[in-house]
């Protein structure tokens, strides 16, 4: 007599056809869900091993030494964030924030323009250059990389022009420009108004890119840009706000880039586009848009800083350094494309 199966029931049946996920596979998930965390445990795992190197680097001192250097770059790297998040790439921020912060600089100390006015019409000029940037990507449909190649120059030779390639010190100019530079003691760190500046940077561009619709409007561009035209979405009016928008930020980042280095020159922050570019990707933000944050950033950043001074506390030859970066780098992209292929 054959035997008849019994039925399973739906719950059972729905178990049955779903595929078993290996610990790998629910890794894979995990970082998809949430790209800051492998910045993080690169983080933490960093600070453990050169702390066990040198007694020196976990030192309130080193701390305080490294969160300053940071706070540039991480400033930058919001910008760069927001832009990589459309699928684009600014190769100009850096170049833009040095013409930002010339023109705050050269007003207030040769031209005798109130610090307040001089400050506030760098921040335009740098919003400028987010505005030209952005028409170009959408206006006339030109690739972002070749867009800001070419401002990149641009930008540079006008700050050489403008500046007629001279350095304006901190003792030149009125203390507003400078305020960002002035010391904060926080417990047992020594810090720099300028941190305090970044940090409220984050706090407030990630909640918008988190909790509004804009920010929902940005990552479904950077997914599929003819998806969200499709869904309803003016793709060229979110674009164009983000480079405005990202422009704003570099004019802050120069405010925050005077205060620290004190002073302001055509020849401050020369690699910063590279490096503000090697925050994101080291922050799990996809070159490809559509998934990243700038916490992941944040943490990026803070990873090429704690390998920079590490590795100068460990003594090891600083040729080898910018090698360590480079495999970091390319390693972060090969894990975001692994990232990308996660089962539905």
């Amino acid at each position: 007599m054959t035997d008849i199966a019994t039925p399973l029931s739906p719950e059972e049946e729905l178990e049955r056809l779903t595929p078993r996920l290996t610990p790998l596979d629910r890794i894979q998930r995990l970082l998809h869900a949430h790209p800051e965390l492998g910045p993080l445990i690169v983080l933490v795992g960093s600070c453990v091993v050169f702390g066990f190197l040198s007694s020196r680097f976990l030192t309130a001192n080193n701390i305080s030494l490294m969160l300053q250097q940071v706070s540039v770059v991480a400033a930058l790297g919001v910008a760069q964030t927001m832009i990589i998040l459309t699928a684009g790439i600014d190769l100009s921020i850096g170049a833009a924030m040095i013409l930002a912060q010339l023109y705050m600089a050269q007003l207030a100390a040769n031209n005798h323009v109130a610090g307040a006015i001089a400050l506030l019409i760098g921040l335009l000029v740098a919003i400028a250059t987010g505005v030209l940037n952005g028409g170009l990507v959408t206006r006339f449909r030109l690739p972002p990389f070749i867009v800001t190649l070419g401002t990149l120059s641009i930008f540079t030779s006008i700050g050489l022009v403008y500046s007629k390639g001279q350095t304006t010190q901190a003792s030149q100019m009125p203390h507003i420009l400078n305020w960002a530079g002035d010391p904060l003691k926080i417990g047992s760190l020594n810090l720099i108004n300028g941190v305090l500046v970044v940090l409220a940077i984050y706090l407030v561009i990630n909640y918008i890119l988190g909790r509004t619709q804009w920010g929902r409007h940005v990552y479904a561009v950077g997914d599929d840009v003819e998806a969200a035209r499709l869904a309803g979405i003016r793709t060229n009016r979110v674009l164009f706000g983000v480079y405005v928008f990202a422009g704003l930020i570099v004019g802050i980042a120069a405010w925050v880039s005077i205060g620290y280095t004190g002073a302001a020159g055509p020849n401050t922050a020369v690699d910063a586009n590279l490096q503000s570019i090697t925050a994101v990707v080291i922050g799990g933000t996809s070159l490809f848009g559509g998934r990243g944050n700038v916490i992941g950033t944040l943490f990026g950043a803070l990873i090429v800083v704690a390998f920079t001074s590490g590795l100068t506390l460990a003594n090891v030859n600083g040729l080898y350094q910018p090698l360590a970066l480079g495999i970091l780098v390319i390693d972060a992209v090969a894990l975001d494309q692994w990232i990308r292929r996660v089962k539905g």
